[in-house]
């Protein structure tokens, strides 16, 4: 793989020799660019050194530019990685400013760009950097969450540069994400004319008026799925929680909020599908009976009891069903994932189960997973990768099976 390596002015500029390091030993080609911020920091001969190649770092370099270097070179990359990512580049980036070689190679190539942010905790907070970040995301660039800890100016917060090893791992997700997986050439044709009901997101269960018992899920798993799905040439309705995703138009999205809602909407919905996959993050209970008015905190009350009861099972009522679709469900778990997931495959009659592990932080609200795929006859394991393409992997893993029982 070809990296293009972008080194903007910051002190976390020298942690880029590490990301360097571990790029060349797993066998990808690299070669730098450094802003004259950059250079305020760390010498252009390490990265040299590290790489194998001379540093880039000026856009008027007469020898490079004869040739018109700068596309040349725009078009060389698989992907571009820009670690530490300064303020000043990310508000350059979302201008679509050309006045230094780094900015003018992103402006001009076609290259998914990954980006690593790394400032003060202030400066990452300020409603101008993160309004360049969204208008970036929205332009299709992948963006990194910095870390969180001590900065080199003595202050705590958010603005720390990922460590190499996490800003390494998500260069590889990225350009595999990209890949196309020969097996999901052959999808349309199996999908064609098949309905796919698919539910995704959290519930949300009402206490009072303003409070609700709620999960971390962002629904990205399941909208994956939906995007992947439509791809594939399937009708896709998604069955959703509360979550802020959008979704193409030539789904059908029905919006719900609570478990009583998505059950009621998924008996209204699985007659027609050949396929239901259970994506969302049902809450297992709801209370009993939610107050019409705000509960209000009394003086001396230092405890406070809600009256929970279980919620329908929705995948599980859908199993039951005479004919039934062929039916997908998914557990989260936080420890002895295959033995609880075998066993809800088991308990609930699921023709698959999809397995993920939770602990840690893993899974929810990220944008990527690992997914352990169970039949009663098949099992396979998906590697951490982007949900777009675990979702893919997924719809093949499934396409598969309902094959082999045809």
């Amino acid at each position: 793989m070809n990296i293009l390596l972008g080194v903007t002015g910051g002190i976390a500029a020298y942690k880029s020799l590490e990301l360097v390091r571990l790029f060349v030993k797993a066998g990808h080609d690299v070669q730098v660019v450094m802003t004259s911020g950059a250079k305020e920091f760390i010498q252009p001969l390490s990265f040299q050194a590290l790489s194998g190649h001379p540093v880039r770092d000026s856009l008027f370099d007469a020898n490079q530019e004869a040739g018109m270097g700068h596309i040349e070179l725009a078009r060389w990359p698989d992907v571009i990685v820009i670690a530490p990512a300064s303020a000043e580049t990310l508000a350059k980036l979302r201008m679509g400013r050309a006045d230094d070689l780094l900015t003018t190679l992103c402006l001009a190539t076609d290259r998914p760009i990954l980006l690593a942010p790394a400032m003060n905790r202030l400066m990452w907070q300020n409603a101008a950097t993160q309004e360049n970040l969204e208008m970036l995301a929205n332009r299709g660039f992948e963006i990194m969450k910095p870390g969180s800890g001590e900065q080199a100016c003595g202050e705590v917060g958010e603005g720390r540069l990922p460590e190499p090893a996490d800003i390494f791992s998500a260069t590889e997700s990225l350009v595999a994400s990209l890949q196309p997986d020969p097996a999901w050439q052959i999808l349309p044709e199996f999908w064609k004319g098949k309905h796919l009901l698919i539910t995704a997101g959290p519930t949300f269960e009402d206490i009072d008026p303003v409070r609700f018992i709620g999960n971390k899920s962002s629904g990205k798993m399941g909208y994956a799925i939906a995007e992947a799905a439509a791809q594939a040439g399937a009708e896709v309705t998604l069955i959703t929680g509360p979550v802020a995703l959008k979704v193409s138009e030539t789904i059908r999205k029905v919006s719900v909020r609570s478990a009583q809602q998505m059950f009621e909407s998924v008996q209204e919905n699985y007659a027609s599908c050949d396929v239901f996959i259970s994506a969302a993050a049902v809450a297992d209970y709801r209370i009993s009976k939610p107050k019409l008015q705000k509960i209000k905190k009394t003086d001396g009350q230092d405890d406070l009891t809600l009256n929970l009861v279980k919620n329908p099972d929705i995948v599980k009522w859908v199993a039951e069903q005479t004919p039934k679709p062929y039916v997908v469900g998914f557990a989260a778990e936080t420890e002895k994932l295959e033995t609880y997931a075998q066993d809800k495959l088991k308990r609930k009659n699921l023709d698959m189960i999809c397995a993920n592990s939770v602990s840690g932080g893993k899974g929810f609200e990220q944008d990527d997973n690992a997914l352990l795929l169970l039949t009663e006859s098949r099992q396979k394991n998906l590697l951490r990768a982007p949900k777009t393409r675990l979702a893919k992997s997924l719809l093949v893993f499934i396409a598969e099976s309902i094959s082999e029982t045809e």
